[in-house]
């Protein structure tokens, strides 16, 4: 017998209405429907599947994992969905991030003073060797020579250190005018795209930690997964298991797929998702946030 009319027997059995089963389990009824049918490419995807089966089993006073274990071969394999329809409808966004150029080097200033001197040095002995050579003039005083040498020297090195002073006071007041800027942004979650069940938010300036809280005022079966699919929440979420706690710092995307929206309160950083006015209750919610820097 097919595990849906294995289902049905016990239900019906027990006078369990369909109505009464959707209260008991918040599965709604046109899922249950599908179930007892066998007709399981009606619900969201394999993971509402086999959960939505073990929830049916046990209200029914079924052994929910022996009763799927015998009837595995009639269920969807888990490996053959991987809700890329999920993100084709929204293009994959990504910040270009630009590195700062490299600074000048500290030591050229002191190179070209260096290579004036030498410059300057054998200028210097080019015309003490004419003036001998030629007995046309007196000899050059090469002390004197050499003092004044020095003294250009360190009056070029004394000019560029007053120069680097003023360029690192500089860079400082820089630094502080950007972290002024940055303390004066503030935090927000921003609906970018609403269209029936599906969402997309951005959340502007969240820092460095990203924390969302996920607290149930009953029960609702929730998927986070990130950017590259990896799950961070995958399953029943009840009242008693409320506050969860995820830290998606390092995440650039967010996913939920919401079984039961009016039972689940989302805050991102303190800030309460709040759903769009429509939500209909008995549509699977799917819900897009991208973390996002606001760039002035």
């Amino acid at each position: 017998m097919e595990i849906g009319k294995v289902l049905k027997e016990a239900r019906e059995s027990q006078s369990i209405s369909l109505e009464s089963l959707q209260e008991s389990t918040k599965i709604q009824k046109r899922y249950l429907e599908a179930i007892e049918k066998g007709n399981f490419h009606i619900l969201p995807g394999t993971f509402y599947t086999r959960a939505f089966i073990k929830e049916y089993a046990h209200a029914v006073g079924l052994d929910a994992d022996a009763l799927l274990i015998e009837h595995d071969a009639e269920l969807p394999s888990t490996e053959e969905e991987k809700d890329d329809e999920e993100y084709s409808r929204i293009e994959r966004t990504g910040k270009s991030r630009t590195s700062k150029g490299p600074a000048i080097l500290s030591a050229a200033p002191t190179i070209i003073v260096i290579l004036l001197v030498i410059g300057i040095f054998f200028v210097a002995v080019t015309l003490y060797q004419k003036a001998v050579n030629d007995g046309s003039s007196d000899p050059v005083d090469m002390q004197e020579e050499d003092e004044i040498v020095r003294d250009k020297a360190e009056s070029e090195q004394n000019d560029q250190d007053v120069d680097d002073e003023d360029e690192n006071e500089k860079d400082e007041e820089d630094e502080e005018d950007e972290e002024e800027k940055n303390e004066e942004k503030e935090t927000a979650l921003n609906v970018v795209d609403e269209e029936g069940a599906e969402s997309r938010f951005e959340l502007v300036n969240a820092g460095d930690e990203v924390l969302i809280t996920l607290t149930s005022e009953g029960e609702t079966w929730l998927q986070v997964t990130n950017e590259d699919e990896e799950s961070l929440y995958n399953q029943l979420l009840t009242e008693a298991d409320s506050p969860v706690e995820l830290d998606v710092s390092e995440e650039k995307r967010v996913f939920f797929n919401i079984g039961f929206a009016p039972d689940l309160k989302i805050d991102i950083n303190g800030i309460d998702l709040e759903y769009p006015d429509d939500v209909d209750q008995n549509v699977v919610q799917k819900f897009w946030v991208d973390m996002v820097d606001d760039e002035e």
